[in-house]
């Protein structure tokens, strides 16, 4: 019991402070509303979120007669960091939503509902409100609703500043249409998307290869407008609206017969992934240029190059394994869809192992 003399200990007193987490609800209650759709239930603020599954045409463009719920979770890695220190907030939500559903979409699944988890050191509703923001945005280009979320202000284990940022998505696919890496065969040709940028692996090697540069200067080589730390920034790619869009055109015959989200591990660490133990992709190295990025990383942190491959997606940030009789109309599809695809290479018997050729 406290004596007259000593002013109460609160909860703000010790780091927490309630009112600002309350403020921050009708900052972000906006931004949520607008992914929502005629399958969300329930007002914001409830303890959980409620998401309507049913098959009802009249609702609904498609039906599903045995749905498979898929789900993931991820976050951004240490480009919190780097948006910490640079006090961008509005772009690593993109990230977080995107490290999901490019995950997701791999298994031939539509995202339906995402959950995100803030972990912060002090509640500053306009931040936060910032990062959500991001959350939302990439939720919009997903047509995936965010549904809810949590914010722990827990200054015992976050230095002043900092946060951390991670993701829960569920999305559902046709059992009959799901991607198995045993549908991939010999004479497959492999298709690359590209990507933004680093996207959200590799920062830590990354943050160390510039650690004595001017994240605010502009360097000509690398970006003639953005600053260094702007480009880094860039959020990752969201894949969603092009592959389901591609999926949806061939309902009946299995030509995509393997995807890869290429992310940390790079292409071969992650194309790896969609292969059957009877099969290997061939990657020619001389099919895509390589970004501006990840050429001034590599000269200012001196890595050497297959460092470099084993880190980082070096400008592919999507892999789709397709049938040789339609490569050219998927490739063709989506550009359309407004992709730019390489033909990356090919498929070929083995062991279930990448391998990286120069030249034809």
């Amino acid at each position: 019991m406290s004596s007259s003399t000593n002013k109460p200990l609160t909860y703000a007193d010790t780091g927490v402070d309630i009112e600002a987490g309350d403020r921050l609800v009708g900052l972000i209650q906006s931004m949520m509303k607008r992914t929502h759709g005629s399958r969300v239930l329930g007002e914001h603020g409830g303890f959980a979120g409620m998401f309507r599954l049913d098959f009802n045409e009249r609702l609904f463009k498609r039906n599903f007669k045995d749905p498979v719920l898929v789900a993931c979770t991820d976050g951004v890695g240490t480009k919190v960091k780097l948006a910490c220190d640079l006090g961008i907030y509005d772009t690593v939500g993109i990230d977080c939503v995107a490290m999901n559903v490019n995950d997701m979409i791999v298994q031939g699944a539509e995202p339906l509902i995402f959950l995100d988890y803030l972990g912060l050191h002090t509640q500053v509703p306009e931040t936060t409100a910032a990062i959500v923001s991001g959350v939302a945005k990439g939720c919009e280009i997903s047509n995936c609703a965010l549904i809810g979320g949590e914010c722990a202000e827990m200054p015992d284990i976050y230095q002043e500043g900092d946060f951390d940022i991670a993701g829960f998505a569920v999305g559902v696919v046709e059992l009959d249409r799901a991607i198995d890496p045993s549908r991939v065969e010999t004479g497959d040709i492999i298709i690359g998307l590209p990507s933004s940028g680093v996207h959200s692996n590799g920062f830590t090697l990354a943050r160390a290869a510039v650690s004595g540069l001017d994240l605010h200067a502009v360097y000509p080589e690398l970006d003639k407008e953005k600053t260094l730390g702007e480009v880094l920034l860039e959020p990752t790619r969201i894949y969603v609206k092009s592959i389901v869009k591609l999926l949806h055109k061939y309902t009946v015959k299995k030509v995509i017969s393997g995807m890869a989200h290429i992310t940390g591990g790079g292409i071969a660490g992650n194309l790896c992934r969609s292969l059957g133990n009877d099969v290997d992709a061939t990657v020619h190295l001389d099919r895509w240029e390589i970004p501006n990025v990840f050429t001034f990383l590599q000269e200012h942190g001196n890595i050497e190059t297959e460092e470099m491959y084993r880190v980082f997606n070096m400008g592919i940030g999507y892999a789709l394994i397709v049938r040789p009789s339609f490569a050219d109309s998927i490739t063709t599809k989506l550009e359309k869809l407004g992709e730019s695809p390489v033909i990356l290479g090919e498929i070929t018997s083995g062991s279930g192992n990448v391998h990286f050729v120069s030249g034809e």
